[in-house]
């Protein structure tokens, strides 16, 4: 199981989570940023999103930020995991765990990266309404 990974298939948070904990038992804090499918996005109700990926280029950038985060912060380890398919209200979309010795490190280091890989990480997303498809605009 890959630290970064790109999949179209479901993952289990708590395979994550494990996975990390397993690289060290310094880890005093571990934190998850869990992103889910919605039934409402901006007024309307949403049937499905389809993610489509710059196949390739967005699991580099992927790795990358997993790098620049691992420098910039004092952490210990990073799980993230997206999924480009067709999801459902309820269903999951992204997981990031981040473990550190320290909870303040693991907070600031998974919300740098969940914010850096809607700006960075070449993943676009469209939304299935009653009123038609529309492609979202990235709002980290």
């Amino acid at each position: 199981m890959d630290a970064v990974r790109i999949q179209e298939q479901d993952f289990c948070l708590q395979q994550e989570v494990d996975a990390l904990r397993a690289t060290s038992q310094r880890m005093g804090g571990i934190v998850t940023f869990l992103g889910c499918a919605r039934d409402f996005s901006e007024g309307r109700d949403v049937f499905s999103i389809q993610f489509e990926q710059y196949a390739g280029m967005a699991e580099k950038a992927m790795l990358a930020l997993h790098d620049k985060a691992m420098e910039k912060f004092d952490i210990l380890g990073i799980r993230m995991v997206h999924r480009v398919t067709t999801v459902h209200a309820g269903e999951q979309i992204v997981l990031i765990v981040v473990g550190a010795e320290h909870r303040k490190a693991a907070f600031e280091a998974c919300e740098w990266l969940i914010d850096e890989l809607k700006k960075q990480v070449p993943i676009w997303k469209k939304e299935v309404t009653p009123d038609g498809d529309s492609w979202v605009s990235q709002h980290p």
